[in-house]
Protein backbone atom coordinates (compact mmCIF):
# COMPACT_ATOMS: atom_id res chain seq x y z
CA UNK A 1 0.00 0.00 0.00
CA UNK A 2 1.31 3.64 -0.66
CA UNK A 3 2.71 5.42 1.89
CA UNK A 4 1.19 9.05 1.61
CA UNK A 5 3.49 12.32 2.22
CA UNK A 6 2.06 15.55 3.50
CA UNK A 7 3.30 17.09 0.46
CA UNK A 8 0.79 14.85 -1.45
CA UNK A 9 -2.35 17.04 -0.21
CA UNK A 10 -0.43 20.44 -1.58
CA UNK A 11 -2.35 22.68 -4.03
CA UNK A 12 -2.82 26.14 -4.71
CA UNK A 13 -5.63 28.08 -4.19
CA UNK A 14 -5.57 31.66 -5.51
CA UNK A 15 -7.10 33.83 -2.50
CA UNK A 16 -9.76 35.55 -4.18
CA UNK A 17 -11.38 31.76 -4.12
CA UNK A 18 -11.70 32.27 -0.97
CA UNK A 19 -14.80 32.82 0.33
CA UNK A 20 -15.01 35.82 3.09
CA UNK A 21 -19.20 35.72 3.54
CA UNK A 22 -21.72 32.73 2.20
CA UNK A 23 -23.86 32.98 -0.51
CA UNK A 24 -27.39 34.48 -0.30
CA UNK A 25 -29.78 32.60 0.21
CA UNK A 26 -27.51 29.62 1.92
CA UNK A 27 -28.72 27.24 -0.69
CA UNK A 28 -27.58 29.60 -3.78
CA UNK A 29 -23.97 27.93 -3.11
CA UNK A 30 -22.35 25.93 -5.82
CA UNK A 31 -22.88 22.26 -6.11
CA UNK A 32 -19.83 20.14 -7.61
CA UNK A 33 -21.70 16.28 -8.54
CA UNK A 34 -19.03 13.84 -8.53
CA UNK A 35 -20.58 10.24 -9.70
CA UNK A 36 -17.84 7.45 -8.28
CA UNK A 37 -19.25 4.67 -10.53
CA UNK A 38 -18.62 6.45 -13.75
CA UNK A 39 -16.20 9.25 -12.66
CA UNK A 40 -18.46 11.62 -13.96
CA UNK A 41 -18.36 15.63 -12.67
CA UNK A 42 -21.87 17.94 -12.85
CA UNK A 43 -21.76 21.61 -11.69
CA UNK A 44 -24.83 22.51 -10.04
CA UNK A 45 -26.56 24.86 -7.28
CA UNK A 46 -27.24 23.50 -3.84
CA UNK A 47 -30.78 23.83 -4.06
CA UNK A 48 -30.79 21.34 -7.18
CA UNK A 49 -29.33 18.57 -4.71
CA UNK A 50 -32.72 16.91 -4.68
CA UNK A 51 -32.47 15.56 -7.92
CA UNK A 52 -28.92 13.27 -7.20
CA UNK A 53 -29.41 12.23 -4.01
CA UNK A 54 -29.85 8.38 -3.72
CA UNK A 55 -33.60 6.93 -3.46
CA UNK A 56 -34.48 6.41 -0.03
CA UNK A 57 -31.29 8.01 1.26
CA UNK A 58 -31.08 9.53 4.88
CA UNK A 59 -29.15 12.80 5.12
CA UNK A 60 -27.46 12.39 8.57
CA UNK A 61 -26.65 15.77 10.02
CA UNK A 62 -24.18 17.41 12.63
CA UNK A 63 -26.24 19.09 15.58
CA UNK A 64 -23.48 20.69 17.17
CA UNK A 65 -23.79 24.70 18.06
CA UNK A 66 -20.74 26.96 17.57
CA UNK A 67 -19.91 28.53 21.03
CA UNK A 68 -18.69 31.68 21.35
CA UNK A 69 -15.25 30.62 22.89
CA UNK A 70 -13.62 34.06 21.66
CA UNK A 71 -13.32 36.42 24.39
CA UNK A 72 -11.64 39.88 23.38
CA UNK A 73 -10.43 42.89 25.90
CA UNK A 74 -8.65 45.57 25.37
CA UNK A 75 -10.27 46.59 22.23
CA UNK A 76 -8.79 43.25 20.92
CA UNK A 77 -5.47 43.45 22.14
CA UNK A 78 -5.99 40.66 24.60
CA UNK A 79 -7.05 37.51 22.99
CA UNK A 80 -8.53 34.02 25.49
CA UNK A 81 -9.53 31.54 23.04
CA UNK A 82 -11.59 28.81 25.80
CA UNK A 83 -10.44 25.70 24.44
CA UNK A 84 -11.91 23.49 27.20
CA UNK A 85 -13.90 24.19 30.04
CA UNK A 86 -12.47 22.20 33.12
CA UNK A 87 -15.26 23.69 35.56
CA UNK A 88 -17.36 26.77 35.89
CA UNK A 89 -14.44 28.84 36.58
CA UNK A 90 -11.52 26.92 35.25
CA UNK A 91 -11.14 26.77 31.52
CA UNK A 92 -8.14 25.69 29.02
CA UNK A 93 -7.22 28.32 26.87
CA UNK A 94 -5.18 29.95 24.09
CA UNK A 95 -3.90 33.08 24.78
CA UNK A 96 -2.47 36.16 23.39
CA UNK A 97 0.03 37.56 23.86
CA UNK A 98 1.28 35.12 25.94
CA UNK A 99 3.59 36.89 28.24
CA UNK A 100 0.76 38.55 29.77
CA UNK A 101 -0.43 35.11 30.57
CA UNK A 102 2.90 33.52 32.61
CA UNK A 103 2.66 30.83 34.91
CA UNK A 104 1.52 32.41 38.45
CA UNK A 105 0.19 35.89 37.11
CA UNK A 106 -2.78 37.12 37.76
CA UNK A 107 -4.38 40.21 36.35
CA UNK A 108 -7.42 41.64 35.42
CA UNK A 109 -8.89 41.61 31.74
CA UNK A 110 -11.95 43.63 32.17
CA UNK A 111 -13.73 45.66 35.12
CA UNK A 112 -14.76 42.40 37.83
CA UNK A 113 -12.76 40.00 35.97
CA UNK A 114 -9.50 38.53 36.81
CA UNK A 115 -7.36 35.70 35.52
CA UNK A 116 -4.99 33.33 37.23
CA UNK A 117 -2.82 31.41 35.08
CA UNK A 118 -1.90 28.03 36.37
CA UNK A 119 -0.37 25.84 34.36
CA UNK A 120 1.02 26.53 30.85
CA UNK A 121 1.23 22.89 28.34
CA UNK A 122 4.18 22.21 26.26
CA UNK A 123 1.98 23.66 23.63
CA UNK A 124 1.57 26.97 25.41
CA UNK A 125 -1.91 26.05 25.87
CA UNK A 126 -3.12 27.79 29.69
CA UNK A 127 -5.47 26.58 32.23
CA UNK A 128 -6.50 29.54 33.95
CA UNK A 129 -8.73 30.16 36.83
CA UNK A 130 -11.57 32.65 36.46
CA UNK A 131 -12.63 35.21 39.28
CA UNK A 132 -16.29 34.73 37.43
CA UNK A 133 -18.01 32.06 36.20
CA UNK A 134 -17.57 31.62 32.15
CA UNK A 135 -21.32 31.61 31.39
CA UNK A 136 -21.70 34.82 33.71
CA UNK A 137 -23.24 38.45 31.48
CA UNK A 138 -19.67 40.30 32.21
CA UNK A 139 -18.24 38.32 29.55
CA UNK A 140 -20.95 39.30 27.49
CA UNK A 141 -19.35 41.67 25.82
CA UNK A 142 -16.35 40.64 24.81
CA UNK A 143 -17.52 37.17 23.19
CA UNK A 144 -16.95 36.39 19.56
CA UNK A 145 -17.47 33.68 17.09
CA UNK A 146 -14.56 31.74 16.62
CA UNK A 147 -14.24 32.06 12.80
CA UNK A 148 -11.60 30.46 10.72
CA UNK A 149 -8.30 32.17 10.46
CA UNK A 150 -8.52 32.84 6.92
CA UNK A 151 -12.20 34.70 7.23
CA UNK A 152 -12.22 37.72 8.19
CA UNK A 153 -14.08 38.48 11.25
CA UNK A 154 -17.62 40.01 11.01
CA UNK A 155 -19.66 38.97 14.06
CA UNK A 156 -22.48 40.33 12.11
CA UNK A 157 -22.16 37.09 10.69
CA UNK A 158 -22.03 35.31 13.21
CA UNK A 159 -25.75 33.87 13.00
CA UNK A 160 -24.63 32.57 9.20
CA UNK A 161 -22.08 30.53 10.94
CA UNK A 162 -24.17 27.97 12.37
CA UNK A 163 -26.70 24.96 10.95
CA UNK A 164 -30.40 25.32 11.17
CA UNK A 165 -29.64 21.77 12.67
CA UNK A 166 -28.01 23.59 15.64
CA UNK A 167 -29.05 22.60 19.23
CA UNK A 168 -26.44 21.34 21.34
CA UNK A 169 -23.69 24.36 21.83
CA UNK A 170 -20.31 22.91 22.54
CA UNK A 171 -18.06 23.33 19.01
CA UNK A 172 -15.17 25.52 18.14
CA UNK A 173 -15.98 25.84 14.26
CA UNK A 174 -19.08 24.92 12.09
CA UNK A 175 -20.42 22.13 10.57
CA UNK A 176 -20.29 23.81 7.94
CA UNK A 177 -21.22 21.47 5.16
CA UNK A 178 -24.70 21.97 6.93
CA UNK A 179 -24.64 25.21 6.33
CA UNK A 180 -26.09 25.23 2.37
CA UNK A 181 -29.59 24.23 3.78
CA UNK A 182 -32.79 26.46 4.10
CA UNK A 183 -35.71 25.51 5.12
CA UNK A 184 -37.50 25.65 1.97
CA UNK A 185 -34.76 23.17 0.63
CA UNK A 186 -35.20 20.79 3.64
CA UNK A 187 -38.65 20.79 2.98
CA UNK A 188 -37.93 20.04 -0.72
CA UNK A 189 -36.08 17.09 -0.02
CA UNK A 190 -38.48 15.43 2.47
CA UNK A 191 -41.66 15.93 0.11
CA UNK A 192 -39.47 13.88 -1.93
CA UNK A 193 -39.20 11.08 0.68
CA UNK A 194 -35.91 11.77 2.38
CA UNK A 195 -35.16 11.62 5.87
CA UNK A 196 -32.87 13.41 7.58
CA UNK A 197 -31.41 12.17 10.58
CA UNK A 198 -29.08 13.66 13.56
CA UNK A 199 -26.11 13.13 15.56
CA UNK A 200 -23.57 14.98 17.51
CA UNK A 201 -20.03 16.02 17.53
CA UNK A 202 -18.68 18.92 19.03
CA UNK A 203 -15.89 20.20 16.67
CA UNK A 204 -12.86 20.84 18.36
CA UNK A 205 -9.79 22.69 17.35
CA UNK A 206 -7.81 19.62 16.91
CA UNK A 207 -10.53 18.89 13.63
CA UNK A 208 -7.95 21.68 11.38
CA UNK A 209 -4.52 21.97 13.80
CA UNK A 210 -1.89 21.57 10.86
CA UNK A 211 -0.10 18.35 10.29
CA UNK A 212 3.28 18.69 10.89
CA UNK A 213 4.75 14.82 10.41
CA UNK A 214 5.70 14.40 6.39
CA UNK A 215 4.14 10.54 6.90
CA UNK A 216 1.00 11.38 7.56
CA UNK A 217 0.27 7.97 9.45
CA UNK A 218 2.61 9.84 12.11
CA UNK A 219 -0.19 11.95 12.63
CA UNK A 220 -2.46 11.66 15.57
CA UNK A 221 -5.78 13.65 15.73
CA UNK A 222 -7.20 15.13 19.20
CA UNK A 223 -10.31 13.17 20.04
CA UNK A 224 -13.95 15.17 19.81
CA UNK A 225 -16.58 14.09 22.08
CA UNK A 226 -19.68 12.42 19.84
CA UNK A 227 -23.50 10.98 20.78
CA UNK A 228 -25.95 9.32 19.06
CA UNK A 229 -29.17 8.80 21.01
CA UNK A 230 -31.20 5.38 20.79
CA UNK A 231 -33.68 7.06 18.64
CA UNK A 232 -31.17 7.77 16.40
CA UNK A 233 -29.67 4.86 15.62
CA UNK A 234 -32.98 3.44 15.43
CA UNK A 235 -33.25 5.80 12.36
CA UNK A 236 -29.83 5.05 11.04
CA UNK A 237 -30.53 1.33 10.90
CA UNK A 238 -33.81 1.80 8.93
CA UNK A 239 -32.20 3.93 6.85
CA UNK A 240 -31.76 2.16 3.12
CA UNK A 241 -28.95 4.18 2.37
CA UNK A 242 -26.79 7.34 4.09
CA UNK A 243 -25.37 10.26 2.98
CA UNK A 244 -23.25 11.90 5.66
CA UNK A 245 -23.36 15.94 5.71
CA UNK A 246 -20.34 16.67 6.23
CA UNK A 247 -16.96 15.01 7.52
CA UNK A 248 -17.98 15.14 10.92
CA UNK A 249 -20.84 13.51 10.79
CA UNK A 250 -18.83 11.01 8.55
CA UNK A 251 -16.52 10.44 11.21
CA UNK A 252 -18.64 9.64 13.82
CA UNK A 253 -20.87 7.07 12.02
CA UNK A 254 -17.09 5.56 10.88
CA UNK A 255 -16.70 5.29 14.31
CA UNK A 256 -19.42 3.87 15.64
CA UNK A 257 -20.60 1.52 13.40
CA UNK A 258 -20.07 -1.94 13.99
CA UNK A 259 -19.03 -4.72 11.47
CA UNK A 260 -22.56 -5.55 10.81
CA UNK A 261 -23.05 -2.14 9.61
CA UNK A 262 -25.48 -1.12 12.51
CA UNK A 263 -25.30 1.49 15.04
CA UNK A 264 -25.95 1.57 18.59
CA UNK A 265 -26.69 4.72 21.25
CA UNK A 266 -23.62 5.53 22.54
CA UNK A 267 -21.44 8.56 23.59
CA UNK A 268 -17.48 8.86 23.84
CA UNK A 269 -14.46 10.73 22.38
CA UNK A 270 -13.29 9.84 18.62
CA UNK A 271 -9.37 10.33 17.05
CA UNK A 272 -10.69 8.29 13.77
CA UNK A 273 -7.91 9.03 11.40
CA UNK A 274 -9.01 8.35 8.10
CA UNK A 275 -7.03 8.38 5.33
CA UNK A 276 -6.46 7.10 1.86
CA UNK A 277 -6.87 3.18 1.97
CA UNK A 278 -9.93 2.96 4.82
CA UNK A 279 -12.54 0.75 4.10
CA UNK A 280 -15.70 2.82 4.32
CA UNK A 281 -18.48 0.62 6.37
CA UNK A 282 -21.13 3.38 7.59
CA UNK A 283 -21.68 6.24 4.73
CA UNK A 284 -22.42 5.58 1.12
CA UNK A 285 -22.44 9.34 0.30
CA UNK A 286 -20.51 12.55 1.05
CA UNK A 287 -21.74 16.10 1.22
CA UNK A 288 -18.87 18.32 2.12
CA UNK A 289 -17.16 21.79 1.48
CA UNK A 290 -13.81 22.05 -0.21
CA UNK A 291 -11.14 21.89 2.54
CA UNK A 292 -7.54 22.84 3.34
CA UNK A 293 -4.15 22.14 1.55
CA UNK A 294 -2.27 19.49 2.96
CA UNK A 295 -5.39 19.48 6.04
CA UNK A 296 -6.98 15.92 7.45
CA UNK A 297 -10.13 16.71 6.26
CA UNK A 298 -8.62 17.17 2.75
CA UNK A 299 -7.27 13.19 3.51
CA UNK A 300 -10.62 12.15 4.07
CA UNK A 301 -11.72 13.07 1.06
CA UNK A 302 -9.02 11.64 -0.63
CA UNK A 303 -9.75 8.23 1.10
CA UNK A 304 -13.82 8.80 0.14
CA UNK A 305 -13.76 9.41 -3.26
CA UNK A 306 -9.97 8.41 -4.49
CA UNK A 307 -6.61 10.49 -4.10
CA UNK A 308 -6.49 10.67 -7.84
CA UNK A 309 -9.76 11.73 -8.26
CA UNK A 310 -9.68 14.46 -5.46
CA UNK A 311 -6.95 16.34 -7.20
CA UNK A 312 -8.72 16.25 -10.63
CA UNK A 313 -11.93 17.14 -8.72
CA UNK A 314 -10.25 19.98 -6.89
CA UNK A 315 -8.48 20.99 -9.98
CA UNK A 316 -11.92 21.10 -11.80
CA UNK A 317 -13.11 23.11 -8.87
CA UNK A 318 -10.53 25.94 -9.14
CA UNK A 319 -10.96 26.60 -12.74
CA UNK A 320 -14.81 26.73 -13.03
CA UNK A 321 -14.10 28.94 -9.60
CA UNK A 322 -15.48 27.57 -6.94
CA UNK A 323 -15.58 29.33 -3.67
CA UNK A 324 -13.58 26.98 -1.49
CA UNK A 325 -13.55 26.65 2.90
CA UNK A 326 -15.84 27.12 5.44
CA UNK A 327 -18.33 29.84 3.80
CA UNK A 328 -17.64 28.44 0.39
CA UNK A 329 -19.43 25.85 -2.19
CA UNK A 330 -20.24 21.92 -1.70
CA UNK A 331 -19.80 19.31 -3.37
CA UNK A 332 -21.75 15.98 -2.94
CA UNK A 333 -19.76 12.80 -3.77
CA UNK A 334 -22.21 9.14 -4.55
Amino acid sequence: MRRYTLSDFDYHLPDELIAQIPATPRDHSRLLVYDRSNQSISDDYFYNIDRYLSPGTSLVVNNSKVEKCRLLFDQGKTEIFVTKTLNPHSVEAMVRPGKKFRQGSRRAVAEGITVETTHIAPDGVRTLQLSKPIDHPLFDPFRRTPFPPYIETEESLSGRYQTLFAKDEGSKAAPTAGLHFTAGLMDKIRDKGFQFAELTLHVGLGTFAPVKTELIEEHSMHSEWYRITPEQAAGLNAARSITAVGTTSLRVLESVAGDDKLFSACSGQTDIFITPGYQFKAADHLITNFHLPKSTLLMLISAFAGFEEVKRLYKHAIEKKYRFYSFGDAMLIL
